[in-house]
This record gives structure tokens, sequence and C-alpha cells, in this order.
């Protein structure tokens, strides 16, 4: 099975990166090969954990498909869990987590990890190394996402010591 890792240090807080990510209905204005989502249902249980199932249109060219997904978003772990329900894969699951690295100003690793496999081999070969190159780029288009909403914050250099006393 196909599958990529990516952790990346970003300018922003892990709750803005969070609400970013959690915010699904955007997609499509700027994922990779992300032509449409639609909520089916959006619940919250009572620990505050909120379930969302969605229909994703994916496409490149002449080339469509529209996969459902099952996203938990525990904001008190900072976690979201991507589950497949329904569509071309045999298998999709995509995890997400943001951990705090701000000192001075807002700052946040965030890990990407996503595995999938297609049902039909024919749609893989067509698809899997688009998808592949698309599921490499997500973390970056996250991050692009998030200086264009929360704005381009300069990361400040590292604090050096005190300098030593002169004689």
């Amino acid at each position: 099975m196909p599958s990529f890792r990516s952790i990346r240090r970003v300018r922003h807080s892990p709750a803005d990166m969070f609400d970013l990510v959690a915010d699904v209905e955007a997609y499509p204005k700027f994922l990779p090969l992300c032509q449409g989502l639609r909520v089916r249902r959006r619940a919250t249980d009572d620990k505050g954990v909120e379930v969302i199932v969605a229909d994703m249109e994916v496409g490149y060219r002449a080339i469509r498909e529209t996969f459902t997904s099952r996203v938990t978003l525990d904001r008190a772990s900072l976690t979201i869990l991507v589950e497949y329900v329904d569509g071309p894969f045999r298998h999709l699951e995509n995890r997400w987590s943001f951990r705090d690295e701000g000192k001075d100003q807002p700052a946040c690793a965030v890990e990407f990890f996503i595995d999938y496999e297609f049902r039909s081999r024919t749609l893989g070969l067509l698809m899997g190394s688009m998808f592949d190159t698309a599921f490499r780029k997500f973390a970056e288009a996250f991050e692009k996402r998030a200086d264009f909403v929360y704005g381009r914050r300069k990361l400040s250099p590292p604090v050096n010591p005190a300098p030593a006393e002169e004689s």
C-alpha cells in the first residue's frame, strides 16, 4: 500500500492549524485534486469530539472520482483522523496531529500521515502516481493556506545566550 508521512514546522499555533484542517468545506479552494466537498452529517459527542461524514470529489483532467470518509476532530488532543467509508479505494486512512513548538511566538509541528490502496488495479495505475504527488503536496498546501488565512509570520531567530562580560 502506498503511504506518506510528513512533519512540518509551521509559523502558526496548533489550534489555528487544527481549525484550518478541520474546515473541510474550504478544501476545494486550495487542496490539490479536490474538485468539491459535501458534508453529509456532522455530530459532536458528549466529550466534545466532532465527527463529520463527507463526500470529496477528486479529479484530474477527465478522471473524476468521489469517495466518502468519516473525519474525527478531537480538539482536546489536537488530532484529526480520516477513515475511508466508500468509493474507489480498498483502504484509506489519514491522520493529522499538531504539536506546540512555540516558545515566544506561535509555532507547531504538523504531522500528516496517509496510506491508501485503490480497489481497482486499473484505477491505481491511472491515478496512483497523481495521488502520490498530490498527497506529498497536502502539508505544503495547508501551510500556504494558513499563511493566507492567518497571515505569514516570520520565525524569530533563536535566542542567543547572554554575551560574556568584557574584562
